[in-house]
């Protein structure tokens, strides 16, 4: 819960407060008053505090009430202290202080009381551990550089502290404005999802901010943050994150294909996905994204590059065309007119390169072209300076023409030294500026694609779902037989192929009774049966299947043998894996061998609609193979997106499952079947 305490506080304490200003305690009391804080602001010490306009008390049981307490005082005087506020009443805290969960085994148990006091008395922690807040009211951090306020500025939450900073200082000087900030530390109290939470529950859609940046080190509550990042993002606010603490090997144990390909950054993209927020890897990466955010809105994908410079035009085509997006031809006949009225050896195909000797009026001319020109959906213009000359007036065009302009115009001003003047004057403006064009493009494809997605509630496909329960709820935890499987899919409506468990050489008799040979035979027991040599391929009659069944035998570990019809096909693959309280990645690929090889996968939270199950087979590297590649035959692909939903709806009605591998499915233009199928369900797990 969020107080309204915490955000327009009518009285502020600073506990721990100092006179030096390279202190916590004293930086953030110059912070309050440069930032006008207008409410009563007290300054709490032992020795005496002399700040002009602020109240100087030496205990806080001078103070009669009070709404927000910050303090930066030693871990261990921090219970007390909040125990004697909470009977003033106060219902607003942010702790710098560090010292607690992150220090062991003691601060945890301190942290658990602070919280368990804070929460009875219905109030807000932010931290500890962390550098404060900043609101329009009040500049409650003891960091610099302090944002000016913007009303519509980019929010930003971050687990930490010294990030949020770093984020700041690349920010500003690229011309991206600020709202409110929160460095939640901890968030032993107060995290991600509660900010959020407040964000969306107080949005207006005329003057709360549309731009939400986060890092994150740790989401305590998936579903709370599904809710709330999708219902801002319904109400037209767009949100760009970092999570860090991805690259532990989290899937070395895993028992299955799918629960060695699901990691962490996995179910993160999978999460931001769909949220429908931009998953971003660097700081730089985040604010190339933000700034994209706070320039008009991309409509399409086609990009007209304006240029003086070749090397930045190429790189930005590549950044842009290997990430979805389009740089197109123009038509010689379309651009001939322009090419007259630029130097000679410019180029109008697109990039345009109107050379180092082009002029502001000669970009305003380009402007203008793509402006009108039907096959440009955005401009990006890369401009700097050798310094021999001032820029001042191909900005100042640049700026007319951002103005005037329906489409889009993003600014590459790359001379930060040369053109540093130059360019402050066109940061004045209210403009950003994308330093780096390969971040821009990326940052310009990520936008666009998160654009894309409609959140749309997941319709489940008809199942037989009283089976479903009655299979689950009568099975032991553990991986379930082959037979058990089949009945499973069977009744989640996902065709399988006819096979039949042998654990005695005289049954192989009755395999001609129900399927035709050639069939295929795999052991059953080792988990990866190609690695010892547990499959065998075109069994033509009895006598080779008793053969291949007393190989299999044979193997250490074996328990049986499965025999299958024989299903000819390419190799497709789809899984889930439970992920705690994420609940269940969904991924779909390529299958057999190239699973692992390839590591061509897609991914999705579970349950999945039909436009986030299509967008998954689509965004597949191999998806060629499935539509149809020189003049093979492609394959059902109506059939796989079905599988991947109903996989997809039979982890959420049975959430016991903690592994699913249909790996290979077998595919061609007219039927899709599961050949290889390994189920794991864990009771235990289930909550």
């Amino acid at each position: 819960m969020v107080t309204q305490q915490l955000i327009n506080p009518k009285s502020i304490a600073v506990i721990g407060a100092s006179e030096n200003t390279s202190k916590p305690g004293g930086k953030v009391i110059q912070n309050l008053i440069d930032g006008k804080y207008k409410g009563i602001l007290y300054a709490v010490n032992n020795k005496p505090v002399n700040f002009k306009g602020v109240q100087y008390v030496s205990n806080i049981d001078q103070i009669e009430s009070l709404d927000l307490a910050i303090i930066s005082i030693p871990a261990n005087q921090c219970l007390d202290t909040v125990k004697r506020l909470i009977a003033k009443g106060t219902k607003a805290f942010i702790i710098y202080s560090a010292g607690f969960s992150e220090a062991g085994e003691n601060g945890k148990d301190l942290e658990q009381q602070l919280v368990a006091m804070i929460n009875k008395a219905n109030a807000t922690l932010i931290g500890p551990n962390c550098i404060g807040v900043i609101h329009e009211a009040y500049k409650g951090v003891f960091t610099t550089p302090v944002p000016q306020y913007d009303k519509l500025g980019c929010e930003l939450i971050s687990s930490s502290g010294a990030t949020a900073v770093f984020i700041m200082e690349s920010a500003l000087l690229t011309g991206l404005k600020f709202s409110n900030i929160y460095s939640i530390g901890n968030a032993s109290q107060t995290g991600v999802e509660e900010i959020l939470e407040y964000m969306d529950v107080h949005f207006d859609a005329k003057t709360s901010p549309k731009v939400k940046l986060l890092y994150l080190e740790n989401i305590k509550n998936p579903f709370k943050f599904i809710k709330h990042t999708i219902s801002l993002r319904k109400k037209g606010c767009r949100i760009a994150a970092i999570k860090s603490g991805y690259s532990e090997a989290g899937g070395r144990a895993a028992s299955s294909h799918t629960g060695a390909l699901a990691t962490s950054d996995t179910v993160i993209r999978a999460l931001f996905k769909k949220c429908g927020i931009v998953y971003c890897s660097s700081r730089d990466e985040l604010v190339a994204v933000a700034s994209v955010f706070q320039s008009k809105e991309l409509d399409g994908k086609n990009v007209a590059i304006i240029t003086h410079a070749g090397g930045s035009a190429v790189m930005l085509t590549d950044a842009l065309t290997s990430n979805g997006m389009n740089v197109p031809p123009f038509n010689p006949k379309d651009t001939k007119d322009l090419l007259k009225k630029l130097n000679p050896g410019s180029s109008v195909s697109n990039p345009i390169d109107f050379l180092a000797t082009g002029t502001a009026e000669q970009l305003g001319e380009i402007i203008d072209f793509c402006e009108t020109y039907n096959a440009v959906d955005a401009m990006v213009v890369v401009f700097g300076s050798p310094g021999l000359f001032n820029v001042k007036d191909v900005y100042e065009v640049l700026d007319t023409k951002m103005n005037t302009c329906k489409k889009p115009i993003f600014p590459v001003l790359p001379s930060l030294i040369n053109a540093e003047k130059e360019i402050k004057q066109f940061l004045a403006k209210g403009r950003v500026n994308f330093p780096d064009e390969v971040n821009l493009g990326k940052a310009l494809a990520h936008v666009f694609k998160a654009n894309e997605i409609l959140f749309e509630k997941a319709s489940l496909p008809e199942m037989d779902l009283i089976t479903i329960r009655e299979i689950i709820n009568t099975s032991s935890n553990g991986f379930l037989s082959p037979e058990v499987c089949r009945e499973l899919l069977e009744a989640a409506g996902i065709d399988i192929a006819q096979q039949k468990n042998m654990t005695e050489d005289k049954q192989i008799t009755s395999i001609k009774k129900t399927m035709r040979f050639p069939i295929v035979m795999k052991v059953t027991g080792p988990v990866h049966k190609t690695e010892v040599g547990g499959v065998i391929l075109n069994i033509a009659d009895e006598k080779q299947a008793l053969d291949a069944f007393y190989r299999l035998m044979k193997i250490p570990g074996a328990k049986g043998v499965l025999v299958q019809e024989m299903v000819k096909g390419e190799e497709l693959y789809c899984g889930a894996v439970k992920q705690g309280d994420f609940g269940h990645v969904v991924l779909c690929g390529l299958g057999g061998i190239f699973l692992e090889l390839l590591n061509d996968t897609s991914s999705a939270l579970a349950p999945i609609s039909y436009k986030e199950a299509t967008a998954m087979v689509e965004s597949l590297k191999g998806y060629p193979l499935i539509e149809g590649y020189r003049n093979r035959k492609g394959l059902n692909k109506s059939k796989f997106i079905d599988i991947v939903m109903r996989v997809g709806a039979l982890v959420h009605i049975a959430p016991e499952i903690v592994e699913l591998d249909l790996n290979p499915i077998l595919a061609d233009d007219k039927q899709t079947i599961a050949v290889d199928v390994r189920i794991k369900i864990d009771k235990n797990k289930h909550d």
